[in-house]
């Protein structure tokens, strides 16, 4: 039997594993860890050394818990009214304060990190950041919902590109590509819980289309992107650019023709498309500047 300082002790370990827990889930934990994946890998692929490479790890990912932080702790209120469970500040896991708190302490550790890897690439990837938090605070219910995800996602490869040495301005297509893969991201994300949203009130872009509508629409920025990056790039594009183009076309239209019974079809093809295009940016990361 334990003593009383060891019941308070224990139960004081708990409530702080369970405040770090409902931070970790309150972060949108699988788009921080892929978006920072991601990053580093292309920061990788470019030729950053390694301590490059770790910082510009750090900056994407202080950046995207930022935004992950912002966006549970603004829309905690019409979450709890919609009693939307399994989200941690309305679980009462961690308070919206604390969630606050985090995004930014985490905003705040990304401004130096950004700028330490060059003061161009760090005022744009800062400029992406800002359009997220935009997003978050406003922007997510209105007609322009697209904007902050298309500079977000266009600002990252650039961000990568403009820490190389010298400098080098970012290519034209692998921004293009960043910004519609951006775009289709936006549809991807609210596609899931689009019904609920517009239950609740949100009326961003893809809600005033309409479940049908964004789920047409979805795969179109993607194989765009999938085009730009296949390409877009200098020299012809090779049997395997030709070959991953063929394939997202594929998915595409083959999730628009399964969508039509089961939603859940149209978003499997749209990710499928997604992982094609990662695929190839990652292989044509040596040519991003």
């Amino acid at each position: 039997m334990g003593t009383p300082e060891q019941s308070t002790a224990d139960g004081t370990a708990v409530r702080w594993a369970g405040r770090v827990g409902g931070l970790a889930g309150s972060c949108h934990p699988g788009p921080v860890v892929a978006v920072t994946t991601l990053i580093t890998a292309l920061a990788v692929t470019a030729g950053q050394g390694a301590a490059r490479c770790a910082l510009i790890a750090a900056a994407v990912l202080t950046g995207q818990l930022s935004v992950g932080w912002c966006n549970d702790a603004f829309d905690a209120r019409r979450d709890i009214a919609a009693g939307r469970r399994g989200k941690p500040v309305v679980d009462g896991t961690v308070a919206v304060r604390e969630v606050w708190v985090a995004a930014c302490a985490a905003l705040a550790l990304c401004v130096p990190l950004s700028l330490a890897c060059g003061p161009w690439a760090g005022v744009v990837h800062l400029a992406g950041v800002a359009a997220a938090w935009a997003y978050d605070l406003r922007l997510k219910a209105t007609a322009w919902s697209w904007a902050p995800y298309a500079i977000g996602f266009a600002a990252l490869p650039a961000f990568v590109a403009l820490g190389l040495p010298g400098r080098p301005w970012p290519a034209w297509w692998v921004v293009t590509a960043g910004a519609l893969l951006g775009i289709g991201a936006h549809l991807g994300d609210v596609l899931p819980d689009i019904r609920g949203d517009l239950a609740t009130g949100v009326r961003g872009w893809p809600h005033r289309l309409g479940p049908d509508g964004a789920r047409l629409l979805l795969p179109v920025p993607l194989v765009m992107a999938s085009a730009v990056l296949a390409l877009g790039p200098a020299g012809p594009p090779g049997g395997w650019g030709v070959t991953a183009l063929a394939l997202a076309c594929v998915i595409a239209v083959t999730g628009t023709v399964l969508g039509r019974r089961r939603e859940k079809a149209a978003f499997a093809a749209a990710v499928a498309v997604a992982v094609v295009d990662v695929t190839l940016l990652l292989l044509r990361g040596s040519g991003i500047a």
